[in-house]
């Protein structure tokens, strides 16, 4: 395998004509994403099981060490929390075609919308892109020709749903039934984005787990969001207590690392009081009691939570039973399920801190439970003061486009586009270009014009800080009070996505 065919988040495969000798060929700069529509593939292809076996539920790459091959340290950062979602496509005919379109022009940070029975049922952001024969060979062995699935995209968080394809197809006129890998430029995709936003009633219509997945309902976001909206807590004088919620924010840092693997859902009580024991007295109440059995086994009533190893129909048990038991506390599995994908994640983290945690110290809480990114909007920044883990992520990020950076504050001449007001210099005006959702971890997010906002300096800090966000009106409202303060400014050839958006109010506590 050649360097031009190694896992790449910058938009190409070097075999394929798009640009890996270059970072930022092909990057479109006055576009956002494009939609990669794929065919799922019948059963006839082994398409169902292929589709949950590397994308439902992910492969662990420690099962494919060998075939990872030079792609093997890439695909470990993309996914160093859990398994890692992949998909693939055979190569194309050497002739022109749609496959061929698609495959030379797709991008990280394009979204892959998957067609099957008639529906688009799941959508995933593009992580990277690569070629790996040994490593589809290996996941999804070959067909009759002798063809596997060799040009991959590692997948980000999955959202599954059920929307009728035929109105969309027929609008961008493709022919229906989809049969090939197709390519939808972004400003087409912008236009038509509101016929795949599923409704409630589809997203629950969503398929249900084949007979290898485990029994239970297949989780919802909106379930569980609700249920932390929701979460009832112990008042004293007036105040609620913070034990639940600081402890629902230590639970879900053990999911977004290595630590949260399926094996480790559940805490035993030891580990569980020593590591929530210390925030409990740290971030709690002054005068309260540092009780870490009460949200261990309490937080039950939430409905996302399991203790187990202990009979759980008597009494709240005392420290010493649970030691004694050897019980153990943790998410559901539903619950875990869901609070593994980025999005969700961030809206839980949001809500928890805004509703449940307005005046504690969100930054230093944060960093102790392993969230620090979620403080911000820019996330874990390359160059910034950190681990090696964070500084060997950036061999695999792509640098800041100063293309991008300059066009964007040509385009507004300087201005911000919240406040309109332009920072004079002796010689001419300054602006910054301010990511919507951060390119540090764990935001990973584009380095795409659709991701930028021409800011002023005091509006960049505000944003990235959570002092405000864009609402779906496209007003600026203060986050504490939710006031409109300003009307977003926006160009005309300026595409701003909206996915980037609301994540970004999800990170304000904001849905």
């Amino acid at each position: 395998m050649n360097s031009g065919e190694r896992l790449s988040e910058t938009g190409g495969e070097g075999s394929d004509g798009n640009g890996a000798g270059d970072p930022r060929a092909g990057l479109q700069a006055a576009a956002g994403a494009q939609w990669v529509l794929q065919p799922r593939g019948t059963a006839r292809v082994r398409g169902p099981k292929h589709f949950e076996h590397s994308v439902r539920k992910g492969i662990k790459l420690a099962d494919y060490e060998r075939e990872l091959g030079a792609d093997a340290q890439a695909l470990r950062v993309l996914f160093p929390a859990g398994p890692a979602r992949l998909w693939g496509s055979t190569p194309a005919a050497p002739k022109k075609s749609e496959k061929t379109t698609a495959l030379a022009g797709r991008r990280v940070g394009d979204e892959v919308l998957f067609y099957a029975d008639k529906k688009f049922v799941a959508r995933a952001r593009i992580l990277g892109l690569f070629r790996n024969r040994a490593l589809a060979k290996a996941i999804w062995g070959v067909d009759e020709n002798g063809r596997t699935w060799e040009h991959m995209m590692a997948l980000g968080d999955v959202d599954e749903f059920g929307v009728p394809a035929e109105p969309l197809l027929e609008r961008l006129g493709i022919p229906v039934p989809l049969r090939s890998l197709t390519l939808v430029g972004a400003d087409r995709r912008h236009r038509f984005l509101d016929m795949v936003n599923p409704s409630e009633t589809a997203r629950a219509a969503r398929p249900e787990p084949s007979p290898d997945v485990e029994a239970g309902t297949v989780p919802r976001k909106e379930d569980v969001l609700r249920a932390l909206s929701a979460l009832k807590t112990h008042v004293k004088d007036r105040r609620p207590s913070r034990h639940k919620p600081i402890t629902l924010l230590w639970a879900i840092g053990r999911l977004a690392t290595e630590r949260g693997r399926e094996r480790n859902r559940l805490v035993e009580w030891q580990t569980f009081r020593e590591e929530v024991g210390p925030l409990l007295r740290d971030f709690g109440h002054p005068d309260s009691r540092v009780t870490p059995e009460y949200p261990f086994w309490h937080l039950r009533s939430s409905g996302l939570w399991d203790v187990e190893g202990i009979d759980t129909q008597g009494t709240a048990p005392t420290p010493s039973r649970l030691t004694a038991a050897g019980a153990s506390a943790g998410f559901s599995k539903d619950a875990a399920r869901v609070l593994r994908r980025s999005l969700a994640r961030a809206e839980a983290i949001g809500l928890i801190c805004s509703r449940h945690l307005p005046d504690v110290d969100r930054e230093a809480l944060l960093e102790r439970v392993g969230l620090s990114g979620y403080a911000s909007a820019s996330g874990d920044l390359p160059g910034r003061e950190g681990s090696a883990t964070r500084r060997l992520r950036t061999s695999f990020r792509p640098d800041r486009d100063s293309r991008l950076v300059e066009r964007i504050k040509e385009m507004y001449a300087h201005a911000c586009q919240v406040c309109g007001s332009r920072v004079e210099t002796m010689y001419s005006h300054y602006s910054e270009a301010a990511h919507i959702r951060g390119l540090g971890g764990p935001h990973l997010g584009p380095d795409q014009l659709s991701n930028l906002l021409c800011l002023c300096p005091n509006h960049h800090v505000e944003f990235d800080r959570l002092a405000i966000y864009i609402d779906e009106d496209w007003t600026v409202r203060r986050n504490s009070t939710g006031a409109v303060e300003y009307q977003l400014k926006r160009h005309a050839e300026h595409v701003i996505e909206q996915d980037h958006v609301r994540y970004h109010r999800a990170l304000c506590g904001r849905r």
